[in-house]
């Protein structure tokens, strides 16, 4: 056994546990969940016996659904405003943060604790100060200010849902952005303060740009978790008060339709959905946007040889090229 044989053996024994956990819990639940969606079934038993086979029907179904329409319009107001929001707030409250201060440490500490709380939680107290007759509205009362029906009107609970998202994720954030910022090397600082820039200068010519990646990526993984939001509007509004109060998402419209409506079949189709509405606006972000970033990190072989052929190419031709003057300069003599 040579040791090309041994190192693809080692990289396939390695990589099995992970390659079964990932098809066993990714894979195959999309394979069912897509095969579920063909029946109008109510969970127990085998679709195939114990459903009634409707075809494409509940496809057809949510894709017209005014219901799901407006649900899909929330979640992509979500993902817009949250990247809208928690971007620029991360990156200036990161920015203060990483100035040397009495007391840094302990800021950084509590602006992050909101996002290792549980979402239970945070959903939970939030439903209850934000109640008509709750700690928000009380206090606001005491300062001569009215108070609003935060969680059921729909030209407020939209708005209120987006500050209790902000509140919550915004500290992930800001920690990644000063971790990023931390990685940019001090001299190109000093050598800007050598040539007269100012601090919003270099922050505008220096930061911004070396800080794109860790931005890029901190996009990502949100566009990601707000399309796949459910745990808080499900505790704050409930599955039938979100629908009225304008919150609803794509994940709410699922459980509602599906397992309270008694009709998994149809709340399967519904995570397909909800599946492929994800991976193409992840693939295309990632195509369009983190391409640059993770050029190199998810190549294949073949790319890489592809590579270092053109890059062999490129020094036999600067190798010609350095060859026939010293050729020439020899024939002369």
């Amino acid at each position: 056994m040579n040791d090309k044989t041994r190192k693809r053996i080692e990289i396939g024994v390695l990589s099995a546990p992970a390659l079964i956990m990932f098809f066993t819990f990714v894979i195959l639940p999309v394979f069912l969940a897509a095969y579920y969606g063909f029946y109008k079934w109510k969970g127990y038993g085998t679709p195939s016996v114990n459903g009634e086979f409707v075809g494409l029907n509940n496809y057809k179904i949510i894709l017209t659904d005014p219901s799901f329409q407006e649900a899909l319009g929330h979640t992509l107001f979500v993902v817009v405003a949250s990247l809208v929001i928690q971007g620029p707030l991360a990156i200036l409250f990161a920015l203060l943060l990483n100035q040397k201060f009495k007391g840094r440490a302990l800021i950084r500490t509590l602006i992050f604790v909101p996002y290792v709380v549980s979402e239970v939680i945070v959903g939970t107290g939030w439903s209850l100060m934000l109640q008509s007759t709750g700690a928000v509205n009380a206090l606001l009362e005491k300062i001569g200010i009215d108070g609003a029906d935060w969680i059921s009107d729909p030209n407020i609970a939209i708005w209120t849902l987006m500050f209790i998202i902000s509140w919550k994720y915004i500290g992930f954030a800001v920690i990644l952005m000063i971790a990023g910022m931390q990685a940019i090397p001090e001299e190109l600082y000093e050598a800007a303060r050598v040539d007269g820039a100012g601090f919003w200068r270099m922050q505008w010519s220096i930061t911004l740009p070396l800080l794109g990646p860790t931005i890029r990526i901190w996009a990502f993984m949100s566009i990601i978790g707000s399309l796949q939001l459910f745990d808080l509007v499900y505790i704050i509004w409930g599955q039938y008060v979100s629908s009225t109060a304008g919150t609803s998402t794509m994940a709410t419209y699922m459980v509602r339709e599906g397992r309270l409506a008694n009709n998994y079949g149809y709340g399967s189709a519904v995570a397909v959905v909800i599946f492929f509405i994800s991976l193409v606006i992840a693939l295309t972000y990632q195509r369009f946007v983190l391409n640059r970033d993770l050029d190199g990190a998810l190549t294949d072989a073949k790319d890489k040889k592809r590579r270092e052929r053109r890059a062999q190419k490129e020094a036999a031709k600067l190798a010609k090229k350095s060859v026939r003057p010293i050729a020439m300069s020899s024939e002369v003599a």
